[in-house]
């Protein structure tokens, strides 16, 4: 029988050996890894994020966790939107605990604190999305962005963001997908294959990082796959939004 094996990009390795892998890429990439999100996405990154913010809907008093939270942009968002709605009728703050696996990463947003408001809504954390370090049924809201398909474990990772989830709680997980027009996925290949390594090169001095992410994207199951992943962890009324054609997309569904 074959050892079991992890997904890096192209490459398969060995599960022992893929977190190490992962974190190497994100300390490099960290210090400017807002940059080259809105450079390879011509900012659309950010709409998306508004988007799947506004659908997880976050709530005055809520405790929220951005899992592989990296720099805090969902974070940030999620405090904001609670903000807004505490001042209109009240209530405690929200909770957003921002919980990434890379050091790097959790430092680089803690410096771009500058909104008194939204940080003191925010605490972080170094930890594994498959063993998170929280309580059973600790939180109202659980967010992925761009992470999963990252996690050696992906089917892992959904129980374990199931465990911490209140009974009803809410899951979300935007990430990178596949567009299901033949044409336009050509074209989106084409696009990323080249000018995104190509821009890692130029701007970051690093183009085997970001030809890792573009691979990570390809080896990951695409929305009927991953929503039947979903499902299987234990959420009810799991659906799928495609953002720009399936870019990205965005699987929601309801702890049970």
């Amino acid at each position: 029988m074959s050892e079991p094996s992890a997904t890096f990009g192209y490459q398969d390795v060995d599960p022992r050996e893929k977190p190490s892998l992962v974190r190497g890429v994100f300390d490099r990439v960290a210090g400017r890894y807002d940059l080259m999100n809105d450079l390879m996405s011509g900012g659309v990154h950010r709409v998306w994020k508004d988007m799947a913010a506004a659908r997880i809907n976050p709530q005055p008093g809520e405790v929220i966790v951005d899992c592989a939270g990296g720099t805090g942009d969902m974070a940030r968002r999620f405090a904001k939107l609670a903000g807004k709605a505490q001042r209109r009728r009240g209530g405690e703050a929200v909770r957003v605990m921002v919980i990434d696996y890379n050091a790097e990463m959790i430092a680089a947003g803690r410096a771009r604190g500058a909104e008194p408001d939204v940080d003191r809504a925010l605490s972080w954390a170094v930890g594994d999305a498959q063993r998170l370090p929280l309580p059973d049924r600790t939180a109202d809201a659980y967010c992925i962005a761009f992470g999963i398909r990252n996690v050696t474990d992906v089917s892992a990772a959904l129980r374990e963001a199931r465990r911490v989830l209140k009974p009803g709680g809410r899951f979300a997980c935007l990430e990178f997908s596949r567009p299901p027009a033949a044409a336009f996925r050509a074209a989106y290949d084409a696009y990323s294959f080249t000018a995104i390594p190509a821009i890692g090169a130029a701007v970051a001095g690093d183009r085997e990082s970001y030809q890792y992410l573009v691979e990570s994207i390809r080896r990951f199951p695409d929305q009927t796959r991953f929503a039947g992943m979903i499902e299987r962890a234990g959420f009810s009324r799991v659906e799928v939004t495609n953002f720009t054609g399936g870019v990205a997309a965005l699987h929601q569904g309801w702890a049970v």
